[in-house]
């Protein structure tokens, strides 16, 4: 019989693996834009569609919610970033950031966080209430993976030769 899975597990390093692979794509995606010749700026500031936010920022919220989601779990509070990236050196700082705090964390600091109460104050849903579990599985990896998926699509959309194994990592 195998032991359950703690929510460090399915968490912490879940974050990590999809920052990473966020970086990856992000870093062969301003490699394309060099090797074309093109202003690697432009591409940060690409969309899938006019109303959907820009690559820039997709990554920023990705970031936004790894971060978030072990501090909430942990009941810690997050640290802030300004969102001001304009450049990938900026955003793979960015990543670099998170991923180091996201290191701080073991299995202590989110032992018993599946029944933490975690509120998320939204603007145009009110507060959402939560238990730790229920904000894990039902926001916060969900939400993760949509924007590191749009990160994604938006640099497919503009011809980075990218494929599952990139999206997945190794």
């Amino acid at each position: 019989m195998s032991a359950a899975l703690s929510m460090y597990q399915v968490s912490v390093p879940v974050f990590l693996r999809a920052l990473g692979n966020l970086r990856h794509v992000l870093e062969k995606g301003e490699a394309h834009a060099r090797e074309r010749g093109d202003d690697p700026a432009v591409l940060l500031q690409a969309r899938l569609y006019e109303d959907m936010l820009p690559l820039v920022r997709q990554v920023q919220i990705a970031t936004d919610t790894a971060k978030f989601g072990a501090a909430r779990l942990a009941g810690l509070e997050s640290p802030r970033f300004e969102d001001t990236e304009t450049t990938f050196d900026e955003l793979y700082a960015r990543l670099d950031a998170v991923s180091d705090y996201l290191r701080t964390f073991d299995e202590a600091a989110l032992q018993g966080s599946e029944t933490r109460a975690v509120t998320l104050s939204t603007r145009t849903r009110g507060d959402l209430q939560f238990d730790g579990r229920g904000y894990l599985f039902g926001f916060a990896l969900p939400n993760l993976f949509f924007h590191v998926t749009t990160a994604y699509a938006i640099l497919r959309h503009n011809g980075v030769p990218l494929g599952k194994v990139d999206y997945l990592g190794q």
